[in-house]
């Protein structure tokens, strides 16, 4: 026998002591430990992903400021922001700082909001719904907004009050679904009733959109509606973005700081409340705050199509399902994205292309690609 502080003998079915400086081998029948663990790899990864697209957002940021019919090098466009907002001693003329500041500073900044804002409530909305097909107008609140605009020209109000009615109209919209859902589900409304009840409130304020439009003047308020309906930010100023900042916070704040419930939702809401999430609260907050997001764009910026569609599938495409990581992703995606596609809405004709016709062009085609590299339809 063996005594006390003598190594044992290798026996059949006993494993042999390990070499110093080398692992233990694995015992037979158990798998051997992995060298790293997956979870920590997938989150460096994620974290880079996030990253990488906050230095192409920065990138993007300084080039739309420089391009357009009078272009504008990066260095410049550079050294006017160290001067205006670091006090850093640079060199430009003043015509130069006119244009970077006062023209397309207050354009750049809508456009990621716009771009940002969008694409939350789409990824909220996709996994609130589990459905990847859902878009931020699914509860009719993009329909409502319209009305309410597209009505308030038609009176001849102001900016201003134009913003406020489409604001409030998409409000409007949205609890007429959440009220006809809950009336149809008897205080209960399911998901599949919503969505139901927001096909139909959007198909009916749609419908109020093209009386109004039958009834406009054709020569000065039917160009009006029908240019505000295709989506642009040409105009914005200094004072929307002051009121637009402050409803896209409201709205985005909570998503993103309960996005990783969304994920007990991945199964279904029995799961989720076994879990200890509150499914009708959880609900009613990623509601109330899409609509919020969704509201103030389309009061700012006009019908805004394929941005809350699209963006989160390649917010998912890049970082993963995990929504965790997919909704911050799709917020900085989707401020890069919208920034691209207004930046190209200004030189390529000579009048300006609506930024809601330049999105679908490019949103439509880009959703077949993405739709099929996830489906596995690609032979790549």
């Amino acid at each position: 026998m063996p005594g006390p502080g003598r190594p044992t003998a290798p026996g059949p079915g006993r494993p042999t002591a390990p070499e110093p400086g080398r692992p233990a081998a694995p015992e037979p029948g158990r798998p051997a430990a992995p060298a790293a663990r997956p979870y920590e790899t997938r989150s460096r990864s994620r974290a880079l992903v996030l990253v990488a697209a906050l230095v192409v957002l920065a990138v993007v940021f300084v080039l739309a400021l420089g391009l357009g019919r009078s272009s504008i090098s990066p260095d410049v466009v550079a050294g006017i922001l160290a001067h205006d907002l670091l006090g850093a001693p640079a060199a430009f003329a003043d015509a130069q700082h006119t244009v970077v500041m006062s023209v397309r500073l207050p354009r750049v900044v809508a456009a990621m909001l716009a771009g940002a804002a969008l694409s939350v409530a789409g990824a909220a909305y996709q996994g609130l719904f589990r459905n990847p097909m859902v878009s931020p107008d699914i509860l009719g609140a993009s329909a409502g907004a319209s009305f309410g605009a597209a009505l308030a020209l038609l009176l001849g109000l102001g900016t201003q009050l134009v913003q406020l009615s489409a604001f409030a109209m998409g409000f409007v919209a949205e609890a007429v679904t959440m009220a006809l859902a809950r009336g149809l589900s008897r205080g209960h409304a399911s998901t599949l009733t919503l969505v139901l009840c927001g096909l139909v409130v959007g198909t009916l304020f749609q419908s109020f959109v093209s009386a109004v439009k039958y009834t406009a003047d054709p020569d000065s308020k039917l160009p009006e509606i029908t240019y505000w309906l295709m989506g642009s930010i040409a105009k914005v100023t200094w004072g929307d973005l002051a009121a637009m900042s402050v409803p896209v916070l409201v709205g985005a704040v909570p998503i993103l700081l309960v996005r990783w419930q969304l994920n007990t939702l991945a199964f279904d809401e029995d799961a989720a409340a076994s879990l200890g999430v509150n499914v009708r609260l959880l609900r009613g907050v990623l509601v109330f705050c899409a609509t919020l997001l969704t509201a103030c764009v389309v009061a700012m910026a006009g019908v805004v199509g394929w941005v809350g569609l699209v963006v989160p599938h390649v917010a998912r495409f890049l970082g993963g399902a995990d929504n965790r990581v997919s909704v911050p992703l799709s917020l900085v995606v989707g401020a890069a994205f919208l920034l691209v596609v207004d930046t190209a809405c200004r030189p390529l004709m000579a009048s300006e292309i609506p930024l809601g016709i330049l999105t679908s062009i490019i949103g439509a085609p880009f959703f077949v690609v993405v739709l099929a590299r996830t489906r596995g339809w690609s032979h790549e």
